[in-house]
């Protein structure tokens, strides 16, 4: 295994934001991915499928790529199997590997970006399910100590997007493959959140399957997400606020088309992609970047935008939210 020297990380990156890696190396083991923790002198970098952050600056610290592939799976019971998929294995491939094995509770969450190994960090999650409704347990790599240590899902404590590797142990640990339980039978179909049901009659299908469910997610995707192939992003760059009811009820009196979605009996989440469209951001363009014209939750970066240009961009959303609306939206993606 090579360490190579001021290297790109353009390819890396689905923003596809140019800066420099001072030091760079992709590992396809565990056993390369110790070593080479054992013989560095200062902490890592740690890249994985570059789904879901901004980079600003060039990185002064080796840069490791988790390139580790593999999966395997058991019968847990007669309804469930712990599937075990490394943490470099693209999670979209993993969706469709799961499907073609008859394998349900991700079919919700088809096409999004990244790999294994940052779905935890991330508790990534879209139209109704969220990793932690499937997810058995992890094992990482304790950075410093070299330790491996396994977690389950109290010990990850997942919110909203956010997770413990977010959170207490950010930036500590690496992980280096994934166990989820999924059915194997009676799959437990969830076709109402979004437009799902709506694409489902529009395929044509009234008796949806793990298949079509994934089919349906992957056709609305692609109607108003862009391909990171084709224009820089990032997906969702804002996390859905979550407000009080009082608070929602006082917004509705100037705004009552405003959408939102019941958490609890106090709480609503209300959608940021509204609330930054009804902002005017929606299809702006700032030269080389901007807001993406089918969804304002994506910025985009059209040609060679600079990473710090388009962070600006974010916080002046954010600012513009607050005075609108009074409501705080987060960054979804981390800001290196």
């Amino acid at each position: 295994m090579q360490i190579q020297e001021n290297i790109s990380l353009k390819p890396y990156n689905t923003f596809g934001i140019e800066v420099i890696a001072k030091q760079f190396a992709s590992v396809s083991s565990t056993a390369q991915l110790l070593s080479i923790l054992n013989n560095c002198n200062e902490k890592p970098f740690v890249l994985g499928g570059g789904s879901n952050m901004l980079l600003t600056q060039d990185i002064d610290a080796l840069v490791l790529h988790i390139n580790t592939k593999g999966i395997t799976f058991k019968h847990h019971d007669d309804k469930h199997v712990l599937v075990t998929a490394q943490a470099g294995e693209n999670w979209h491939e993993f969706v469709l590997w799961c499907l073609n094995q008859n394998f349900g509770g991700i079919e919700n969450l088809s096409l999004i970006p990244g790999n294994i190994g940052t779905a935890p960090i991330q508790n990534i999650g879209a139209y109704g399910v969220e990793l932690k409704d499937v997810f058995h347990s992890c094992q990482a790599i304790h950075i410093e100590s070299k330790s491996l240590k396994t977690f389950t899902k109290e010990d990850c404590k997942f919110g909203y997007r956010e997770s413990v590797f977010k959170q207490d142990l950010k930036g500590q640990y690496i992980i280096t493959e994934v166990t989820l339980c999924l059915t194997s039978n009676s799959h437990q179909l969830k076709t109402s959140y979004g437009a799902i049901t709506d694409q489902l009659e529009a395929m044509k299908i009234s008796t949806p399957t793990i298949s079509s469910i994934s089919d349906a997610v992957i056709a609305i995707r692609e109607s108003k997400l862009p391909d990171p192939k084709k224009i820089g992003n990032s997906g969702s760059f804002f996390k859905n606020p979550v407000i009080n009811k009082e608070q929602y009820e006082q917004l509705l009196i100037n705004f009552p088309n405003m959408p939102c979605y019941k958490v609890s009996q106090t709480q609503v989440k209300v959608p940021a992609g509204w609330l930054i469209e009804h902002a005017g951001f929606k299809g702006k363009t700032l030269g080389n970047y901007g807001v993406h014209k089918k969804q304002a939750l994506v910025l985009v970066n059209y040609d060679d935008a600079n990473g710090q240009d388009i962070f600006e961009l974010a916080k002046f959303i954010q600012k513009t939210i607050f005075r609108l609306f009074g409501i705080t939206i987060d960054m979804e993606v981390n800001v290196i």
